[in-house]
């Protein structure tokens, strides 16, 4: 019976209804879901078929679950190797090619040896080949443009380019609330 039910989190959305990131999606487990709505920090949206049970009453297990108090997001992204990825669309910036974050590395585009530094501004996503064809040089030195010259992502840039990569799991009941801004078909 655990193995069924921890296939089923729970879509966390903030008090706005929208999700609270969308890359990660923002999932909590059944058990965390649970705990927040006996706590009454969370309404729930939607329920899954599947119940849990104590001696005193039974359950539904949230499929969504929303904030009752509003989460302001954040002014700045957190500097994250998978932020560079996202903000970068998992794509490398020299040959263009998508790879999956696994297969990704980040590249300096100032190398360090030239006192370029670990900042927003000076690494992007890179394939391996073209790291190590880049090597410690600089683009310009490598031959080597980049499609997009690196800068801070805003939150929002990341939250949209995140919707573009869903996890691999998306329940049905999530589907309302994870592109509730996309144009409805007729």
């Amino acid at each position: 019976m655990s193995a069924m039910l921890s296939a089923c989190p729970s879509l966390v959305l903030n008090a706005d209804f929208r999700p609270l990131s969308y890359f990660p999606l923002s999932l909590w487990s059944w058990q965390d879901a649970v705990k927040a709505v006996l706590s009454d920090r969370v309404n729930i949206v939607a329920e899954y078929p599947e119940k849990v049970h104590s001696p005193s009453f039974t359950m539904a297990l949230p499929s969504v679950i929303s904030l009752k108090e509003y989460v302001k997001p954040t002014d700045r992204p957190a500097f994250t190797r998978f932020n560079v990825f996202l903000r970068d669309k998992l794509t490398c910036q020299y040959c263009g090619e998508p790879f999956t974050a696994q297969s990704l590395t980040f590249d300096h585009v100032v190398p360090r040896t030239y006192g370029g530094g670990t900042s927003w501004e000076n690494v992007v996503a890179s394939c391996s080949p073209c790291n190590l064809k880049k090597g410690g040089r600089t683009p310009k030195e490598a031959d080597m443009p980049l499609l997009k010259h690196p800068r801070q992502p805003t939150p929002w840039e990341l939250q949209e380019n995140g919707r573009g990569f869903p996890p691999n799991f998306l329940h049905e009941s999530w589907g309302d609330f994870l592109y509730w801004d996309t144009e409805l078909e007729n």
